[in-house]
């Protein structure tokens, strides 16, 4: 009679787990990475009308994942510090809630990096002014929100290369720290393609003090590439790419060390880890 109720609870644990395991799509397998600089994946409701969220005020991705419920997408800024969180959801018909969720601790490396060029470590005057001017450019891109589904969030890698400086690095430039490495290096060589990683449009190209030639492309509700270091840009604001379609050429501008593409990709104004992306994350 137990051996028999044992083998009931098991096979009903099965089935539980089974049950579970299908309830979790794709995109959560692939995407919910809670740490700091990674993505939470937050489940919000069922029904046919898409619910809205938001994280410390800003909007939040959503989509509906396969045909199952609809899922917050949510950036965790790399600042944050491990622990409980929440968002709030408008859900249709119930109006607004608060849903918790749990982000756990991540620790990250340190880079030392020797600059020949001293200005890139103790901008002048002139240079600061310059820097401020660009990085209110770049906050402004990082910060549009739009109302259209990312094409695809299993990205394809911009570039063929080895992955080389990963994201989170704690960086020291000639000694002296400097901000966390935001993005995502690939060691490859001067003038090999870069490719649009899904379809979007190109909100903003320009040549930055410490990025070099850049280019953003905007994949929809918040989901913001950036690509850095380019020899050369191949597109121009307003442009709208197909996934795969080559934006510009890997170099060695701004403050690089040598040729390799930075790519950065942020979710709701907070950089996460790249990796999670193309299916490459390493706790």
């Amino acid at each position: 009679m137990l051996r028999g109720f044992a083998s009931w609870v098991f096979t009903l644990a099965l089935g539980l787990a089974a049950a579970l395991a299908h309830a979790e799509g794709f995109m959560t397998r692939l995407l919910d990475r809670p740490v700091p600089g990674g993505v939470a994946v937050v489940p919000l409701s069922q029904g046919e009308e898409p619910p809205r969220a938001w994280f410390q005020d800003k909007p939040v991705l959503v989509l509906h994942e396969e045909g199952q419920r609809w899922i917050a997408v949510v950036g965790v800024p790399l600042a944050i510090k491990p622990g409980k969180q929440s968002l709030v959801a408008e859900v249709p018909g119930q109006g607004r809630q608060r849903i918790g969720f749990e982000v756990d601790g991540r620790h990250y490396r340190e880079q030392h990096i020797t600059l020949k060029n001293q200005r890139q470590i103790n901008p002048n005057p002139d240079d600061q002014r310059r820097i401020a001017r660009e990085l209110a450019e770049q906050r402004e891109a990082y910060r549009r929100f739009t109302p259209g589904t990312p094409s695809n969030v299993h990205f394809d890698r911009p570039v063929e290369g080895r992955l080389s400086s990963p994201f989170g690095l704690r960086r020291f430039f000639n000694g002296q720290e400097r901000n966390p490495h935001s993005g995502l290096d690939f060691a490859a060589p001067a003038g090999t393609p870069i490719k649009a990683p899904a379809a979007g449009e190109v909100i903003l190209v320009g040549d930055y003090f410490f990025n070099g030639k850049t280019v953003f492309v905007d994949h929809g509700q918040g989901l913001i590439s950036m690509f850095c270091h380019l020899s050369a840009i191949d597109v121009a604001v307003g442009d709208r790419l197909q996934r795969g379609q080559v934006l510009g050429k890997v170099g060695a501008t701004g403050r690089a060390t040598g040729p390799h593409l930075h790519w950065n990709v942020s979710l709701n104004d907070a950089r996460v880890d790249p990796s999670i992306f193309i299916g490459a994350y390493q706790p």
